[in-house]
């Protein structure tokens, strides 16, 4: 059993022997809703503050003011919690004054993790503004689509990528204003551009905003759902404070309290544009006082040193990096001397994969799954309490207070919903879901309905209630844990001049856990050249959407008669040409 768990569960037994049998027996006892196929967290539900964002991540902030926040591990720059705290109001109040932005006018960030991230959101949130997050990766034509779909009044960057912002703003035949951060004090903001010190280092003399509903949107990170094209993704700050008090509530919660003499140590590798990264690492452990250590990108270097430099107590990974940090040489045990969680999301880790890791670290670690989406933040946790008395490996564990599932016949959602240990897709109800897609509302009335959310994954559940994903019915590909929508990689295909018509699916890798590969039918007495194909894509890409499965020339794309592309059937044949 965890070490934490147990400190607390011991504690809270000697202190309210009462209290700690009544919440043992919730546990083991489970109490369900109405339909005997409804699954409700085993847990009482917990109580969600009616409060902005804001005012809750800067709760405790003045218990510690001085103690480092976040510190970016390739430079060492950092802010203490006091820094962020009036930097973001800073912010909020220049972008008000000095930009003219408007209440729910939308700002997007353009950044890696760096410590100016929590500033740049919180500080726009504080505004009155909804934000967007965008992959640093893209190519300006990928941004420029979000820029226009969301409607985006500024944008926020660092200076070396100033001229990817600037070329995706001139795309869209708008003036945008592009703020730019320093990554290093040799850097010149660039003309034209506006300086990011001189919006968050001055206070401007203007009235704080008030707060007239926690159903506002904040946060508008973009997600293909289950099919189509990439969406922008609602959520409040009802939504994003319901997770991160889910996520912290006693039976989950990873990190220890900070005190005088101890700090928790969170390497944040996760990006923060990124739902995973966004709410579990950057809001949920600053709401906590825990110190991060941002990395902009991943390397084996980067990480290793992190791990060696900072002794985290923490570790927030996807598969890849737990892959990586048994197999690298570099990868030492001792740098796990700290260590008490790894928290693994985005794709299943495999058991032997976490027995290979606790060897690695020489001492017992409790290795924990969970799942969420764009859409709904958190659903599931696996607690170390549970997995000490269950076998829980692979599994994505318990839904988390507050939450309700039901997995029902992959082929009509509407049907009664399924038992025990039967496959069907699963559908979720809890604070923590999106309040629907931007501007979008037939997508919505599409994922939400009657107030349950589909996932499009196909799932199904034990009888201690623990929730395993068997599929995605979803068309999603995850490449290293990112989304690729087929839909937006076939667009790009059929604007090919020799292309007719395509289609992409995602295909395991080794590394990567899937990659797309693409299936595309030329034009009438066209013949398309392969390597031309793959540059042309390539070049409006990022590079994690790259068709690294290959390209295959087909007579035809297996179709629905409503025209809906069978996936699949080419799947199928994926398999047949590779036995």
């Amino acid at each position: 059993m965890s070490s934490v768990i147990l400190r607390r569960l011991l504690k809270y037994k000697t202190s309210n022997k009462s209290a700690y049998s009544k919440t043992m027996s919730i546990i083991n006892n489970r109490n369900f809703a109405s339909h005997p196929n409804i699954v409700k967290s085993a847990l009482s539900d917990i109580e969600i503050p009616n409060e902005p964002i804001s005012q809750f991540i800067f709760r405790d902030f003045g218990k510690f003011p001085h103690k480092v926040a976040v510190e970016c591990s390739l430079t060492g720059r950092k802010y203490t919690f006091e820094e962020l705290r009036t930097k973001s109001t800073n912010l909020n109040k220049s972008l008000r004054k000095k930009l003219k932005l408007q209440k729910r006018d939308v700002v997007a960030i353009l950044l890696p993790n760096v410590p100016e991230y929590p500033i740049c959101i919180l500080g726009s949130i504080e505004a009155g503004l909804t934000v967007t997050t965008i992959n640093p990766a893209y190519t300006s034509e990928e941004i420029k689509r979000q820029l226009l779909d969301a409607n985006v009044k500024a944008i926020f960057t660092l200076i070396p990528l100033w001229n990817n912002a600037k070329a995706a703003a001139s795309l869209t035949q708008k003036t945008i204003p592009i703020i730019t951060i320093k990554s290093r004090e040799d850097q010149t903001t660039p003309e034209g551009a506006i300086c990011f010190n001189e919006l968050v280092d001055s206070k401007c003399d203007i009235e704080d905003l008030v707060l007239e509903t926690t159903n506002d949107t904040i946060l508008l990170p973009y997600s293909s759902g289950t099919t189509g094209l990439p969406k922008g993704v609602e959520h409040t700050h009802r939504s994003i404070v319901a997770t991160l008090c889910q996520t912290n509530s006693y039976y989950f919660k990873h990190s220890e309290d900070t005190t005088d003499t101890h700090q928790d140590v969170i390497p944040a590798v996760l990006p923060f544009f990124h739902i995973y990264g966004m709410t579990t690492v950057l809001l949920s452990k600053l709401s906590t006082l825990s110190k991060l250590i941002s990395l902009p990108y991943f390397t084996s270097e980067l990480y290793t040193n992190c791990l060696q430099k900072y002794a985290p107590h923490v570790l927030y990974v996807v598969p890849p990096i737990v892959i990586f940090m048994v197999n690298n040489a570099m990868v030492k045990k001792e740098y796990f001397q700290s260590t008490r969680s790894v928290i693994c999301g985005a794709a299943p880790l495999g058991a032997s994969d976490e027995e290979r890791f606790i060897q690695k670290a020489g001492k017992h670690v409790d290795i924990l799954q969970g799942y969420g989406l764009t859409e709904l933040c958190v659903t599931h946790l696996t607690s170390a309490f549970k997995k000490s008395k269950l076998n829980l490996s692979a599994s994505i564990g318990e839904l988390l207070p507050n939450t309700t599932a039901k997995v029902v016949p992959a082929d009509n959602p509407q049907n009664e919903p399924l038992g025990p240990n039967t496959f069907g897709e699963l559908l979720i109800k809890g604070p923590q879901a999106m309040k629907g897609y931007y501007n979008k509302p037939k997508e919505t009335n599409d994922t939400l309905i009657d107030g349950w959310m589909r996932t499009g994954d196909l799932v199904y559940y034990d009888d201690n209630k623990i929730f395993y994903v068997v599929d995605r019915l979803k068309e999603l590909i995850k490449v290293k844990g990112f989304q690729v929508a087929p839909a937006e990689l076939e667009e790009i295909l059929r604007s090919y001049p020799d292309v007719d018509d395509a289609a992409v699916i995602g295909i395991p890798h080794v590394t990567y856990g899937e990659v797309p590969k693409a299936y595309v039918v030329p034009k009438l007495n066209a013949e398309i050249d392969l390597e031309k194909l793959h540059t042309f894509v390539n070049e409006k890409v990022a590079e994690f959407k790259q068709i690294k499965g290959g390209i295959t020339v087909t007579p035809s794309i297996p179709k629905t008669a409503s025209g809906k592309i069978v996936r699949r059937e080419l799947q199928r044949l994926y398999k047949e040409e590779n036995k």
